[in-house]
């Protein structure tokens, strides 16, 4: 991912000025893994993986799907991805991609008769994902990409493979912050303009006596709750996992979602696998292949080795086809 650690987050720092923070479409901006140097640095950068394995399908056959025919043409597959989310889609020093999303882009390969070794992996900045699926410059995107109705009118998904919602990132040691309700009087970062702290803005949840900080990216904010400058750091859990993946000693997700009150619900992100918008046939190959992850048990553990590290348990999702 990165040539130096200075470099890498000055190129999110101005990524992060062009794309909002879960404040388009509720998508999560790209951060860089750890974003510190130094005691704030990750506690570790290298890949690892979940110890899946993905052996390709034989005789598959899609009908109707000319990106299957050109993924089979190729005998390779062309996948949409991110490259700076630790535990997600993130790419280490020495080059080696691992994360949630990596892992689940190569199960689908797999399913679809494809050897994970054969993907090309092309790092698609989220602005840019649709046109990507629409000119077939990739077959598919696994990135936190949110499942939204307007992002339907250009592309299609399968999924959704996750759920993630609004949560917050503190300290491991800190058992003061138990959720949104327990924000009151304390000091609550994320990246500026973003969904999630407007709605701690407009709840009003850190008054009286609180304040809310925001910076450019999350690594900063990061860096300002293990300095014990900041509280809480809130955005997507997915993120915020990822954070707490790579370092496990000092932070903790706290694993309570914000809830709607109009809902009584979490304010969902459903993460999905983008496609081309008319390609129904392999919309429906995708999605039987997550739900066979979803019932054997590969979805869990590829899920238990990567963001679940971080010690916040999750289960599949239910499927919304269409």
């Amino acid at each position: 991912m990165r040539i130096t650690r200075i470099a890498a987050v000055a190129a999110v720092a101005t990524l992060a000025l062009g794309l909002a923070a879960c404040g388009k479409e509720g998508d999560p901006v790209p951060e860089t893994p750890g974003g510190a140097t130094g005691s704030n640095a990750p506690a570790s950068d290298s890949c690892t993986s979940s110890g899946a394995t993905f052996t390709p399908a034989s005789s598959v056959a899609i009908t109707g799907s000319p990106t299957y025919d050109k993924i089979k043409a190729a005998s390779k597959v062309v996948v949409g991805v991110k490259f700076d989310q630790p535990n997600l889609g993130y790419k280490d020093a020495s080059g080696k991609r691992c994360g949630f999303d990596i892992e689940i882009a190569q199960y689908i390969a797999s399913k679809l008769g494809v050897d994970p070794a054969k993907i090309e992996y092309k790092e698609i900045p989220s602005a840019n994902r649709e046109t990507a699926i629409k000119s077939g410059e990739i077959d598919y995107y696994v990135g936190t990409y949110s499942i939204t109705d307007k992002r339907k009118n250009d592309v299609s998904f399968a999924g959704p493979y996750f759920i993630a919602a609004q949560d917050l990132l503190v300290r491991k040691d800190d058992t003061s912050i138990t959720g949104s309700d327990s924000l009151k009087g304390k000091t609550v970062c994320s990246a500026t303009g973003s969904t999630p702290i407007q709605r701690v803005r407009d709840q009003k949840l850190t008054e009286p006596g609180g304040k809310i900080v925001e910076f450019a990216t999350y690594s900063e904010c990061v860096s300002q709750l293990i300095d014990k400058k900041v509280d809480a750091v809130t955005t997507d859990d997915a993120i915020l996992k990822g954070y707490a993946a790579q370092n496990p000693s000092l932070l903790k997700v706290v694993g309570k979602p914000f809830i709607n009150p109009a809902t009584s619900q979490p304010y969902p992100e459903k993460y999905g696998i983008g496609l081309n918008h008319d390609d129904k046939a392999l919309r429906d190959a995708i999605n039987a292949a997550l739900e066979s992850a979803f019932g054997d048990g590969t979805w869990q553990k590829v899920y238990d080795g990567t963001l679940g590290k971080s010690g916040s348990a999750a289960k599949p999702p239910t499927l919304e086809k269409y």
